[in-house]
């Protein structure tokens, strides 16, 4: 299946992982907010240090702003295939078509080793 329009680069498949990972723990020793609403605002206050947007999401619209808003505030964000996972990771039983990581807690390597792998692919490619 084709990438919907705002995924604006591939998540390596072992990002994945860590990813959900760095969600699991940050949820239980940080801050975490779940949902596109709670992460616009966090990019928008700038108390976000990652956010993850899920590509599966119907209609795109309802995150198709966050990797621009991301982009202008100079804020990282890292794409996960599926908004099912991304919910379990958040510790919901729900889905969640994005998360924001306000405080890393435990996770802070983790977030850290995924914001530097994602800026090194971002800055392989040109944008515009």
């Amino acid at each position: 299946m084709a990438k919907p329009y705002y995924v604006k680069y591939e998540t390596p498949q072992d990002l994945i992982n860590p990813i959900y990972e760095a969600l699991r723990v940050a949820t239980e020793s940080g801050k975490v907010r779940k949902g596109t609403n709670e992460a616009t605002k966090a990019i928008e206050r700038g108390t976000s240090k990652l956010i993850i947007i899920a590509e599966d999401v119907e209609p795109p619209e309802v995150v198709a702003h966050l990797p621009i808003l991301c982009e202008e505030q100079g804020v990282s964000y890292v794409f996960v295939p599926s908004k099912q996972e991304l919910g379990k990771a958040l510790g919901i039983e729900i889905t969640s078509a994005a998360a924001a990581i306000i405080d890393s807690g435990d996770a802070q390597h983790i977030v850290d080793q995924v914001i530097s792998t994602i800026s090194k692919i971002k800055g392989g490619k040109s944008d515009q």
